[in-house]
């Protein structure tokens, strides 16, 4: 069974960081792009971060950027966030996702990411 596991989430204070992890089983994902979306409540799913196969492309939504870092362990099956100097806007429920149609570029379109994990909450406080 495919299964994709976000871990990491949490209530922050702002300013702080935390270190989302996901963690893929059933099949390797070494050969596509992995992804970070968010989602807050009443508001759709946003891209956050896009990574490819090889880590060469890295993709970030403009309000993450010099804040956030994506990267991934292909031997772990492994894809994390660490986000730094976070601020109120950015509490949402975290969802990592892959898109197997693609590897060495990567698009910000949630339709186009067709494996998704269960989500894990980020909470950061004023």
């Amino acid at each position: 069974q495919v299964q994709l596991v976000e871990s990491g989430g949490g209530l922050v204070q702002a300013g702080g960081s935390l270190r989302l992890s996901c963690a893929a089983s059933g099949r390797t994902f070494s050969s596509y792009v992995m992804g970070w979306f968010r989602q807050a409540p009443g508001k759709e799913r946003e891209f956050v971060a896009a990574i490819t196969w090889n880590s060469r492309n890295i993709y970030y939504v403009d309000s993450v950027k010099g804040r956030f870092t994506i990267s991934r362990d292909n031997t772990k099956n492994t894809v994390s966030l660490q986000m730094n100097s976070l601020k109120p806007e950015d509490t949402a429920t975290y969802f990592c996702a892959v898109d197997t149609a693609r590897s060495g570029v990567a698009t910000r379109d949630v339709n186009d990411y067709d494996l998704w994990g269960q989500g894990t909450q980020v909470t950061v406080s004023s």
